[in-house]
């Protein structure tokens, strides 16, 4: 099945999926936890400026019938592709704190995790750990993880990340949505040259 990427990008997204069946979600939020509507912990990116992230991923899974919480990994002014950008940064320890709130007031049941910018290889080990404790509460939970690494040739965070994201993430998460340059940054393959491999054959 093809989902589309929650954000907003100029190039071409690459789908990797698993073979698990998703169903659509009721179009009524329900209150009752857990419930037969689809929740989601969406945590990602925040801009003041711009569709980027969990403005952009939010609305519109609620408006497919989700209840989603969102979780800002980071708040900026604005995207990291201008100039300048100001804000703050979620670390690790802030994030599992979240967590343990929403666990000790029984709140940690999710059908969904979908995760985006990720600036820190602590951060990102945070959330290896998240996906393992909701697992472990409903072990049926989707992780859909969209690799946000680079673009256009140009990683935007920190390298060390692509390590990390190949070897441990990728094993562990439901289903990818990475862009043509993070699918060759996770892969190890150039796509255009296997593409022009093919026509020249």
């Amino acid at each position: 099945m093809l989902l589309r990427s929650c954000r907003v990008r100029e190039t071409h997204r690459i789908f990797i999926s698993s073979s698990r069946k998703f169903e659509m979600a009721p179009p009524i939020l329900s209150l009752a936890l857990p419930s037969e509507t689809g929740r989601v912990l969406s945590i990602q990116s925040h801009t003041v400026q711009g569709y980027v992230g969990n403005k952009s991923a939010v609305f519109p899974l609620q408006l497919l019938g989700y209840d989603v919480d969102p979780v800002n990994s980071v708040q900026f002014s604005n995207h990291t592709g201008y100039p300048t950008f100001k804000g703050q940064v979620l670390n690790g320890h802030q994030l599992w704190e979240l967590i343990e709130g929403l666990q000790a007031n029984d709140l940690l049941y999710y059908t969904h995790l979908l995760t985006g910018y990720i600036g820190s290889v602590s951060f990102l080990n945070t959330v290896l750990e998240v996906v393992k404790k909701l697992r472990s509460i409903n072990p049926k939970l989707t992780y859909v993880c969209d690799p946000v690494l680079g673009d256009e040739g140009k990683l935007y965070v920190p390298p060390e990340l692509v390590a990390v994201y190949r070897e441990k993430v990728v094993p562990v998460a439901s289903m990818l949505t990475p862009n043509q340059f993070e699918a060759e940054q996770l892969t190890g393959f150039r796509y255009l040259s296997i593409m022009y491999n093919r026509m020249v054959k």
